[in-house]
């Protein structure tokens, strides 16, 4: 592991510890807002002031932690785009040297017999798959009662409040 990529783990685990300082300061805001409710229905009025300046204050720090973790998250979005083209560098050399290697040892000849057998193959799967895909619809169709697809569509669109925008009897 490069010092690159320890900084990157340590800046994405800095952000996620920020983020959740930030959810419990939130938390603490509604314990503290709750907290003057309470004080408010016992009339305690310094006691609610005090408790509605803590809820400020920690809201002001949740908001202030989220936006420091959403900076680094920022950063460490940034060093990751850098180790990321390191390693996409280093592999580009690789392919680069093996297709020099591979264009010194070209053999024309052999190259075009080899991708006229491959279009060959392909064109032969191609028909296979096809009459596969068309065999395998037809089973599932026949085994699947259309209705009681539209049924159920029709049901979990009613729970979800989602209206169905074409006739479903029309398959």
């Amino acid at each position: 592991m490069s010092n690159l990529e320890k900084t990157l783990f340590q800046l994405k685990f800095t952000a996620k510890t920020l983020s959740k300082q930030s959810n419990k300061a939130l938390k603490d805001e509604r314990m503290e807002k709750a907290r003057l409710k309470k004080a408010l229905t016992q009339g305690n009025n310094d006691g609610a002031r005090i408790y509605a300046a803590n809820a400020i204050r920690k809201k002001n720090e949740a908001l202030n932690l989220l936006r420091l973790a959403s900076r680094i998250d920022a950063v460490a979005s940034r060093v990751e785009t850098a180790v990321t083209m390191r390693s996409v560098t280093g592999n580009m050399t690789s392919v680069v040297r093996g297709m020099d290697k591979a264009m010194e040892s070209m053999n024309l000849e052999r190259i075009s017999t080899v991708m006229d057998k491959f279009e060959s193959q392909f064109a032969d799967l191609d028909v296979q798959t096809s009459y596969m895909e068309d065999t395998m619809q037809s089973t599932t169709a026949v085994s699947t009662p259309q209705d009681q697809i539209d049924e159920l569509m029709r049901q979990t669109a009613e729970e979800a409040n989602i209206e169905l925008q074409h006739n479903l009897g029309e398959h």
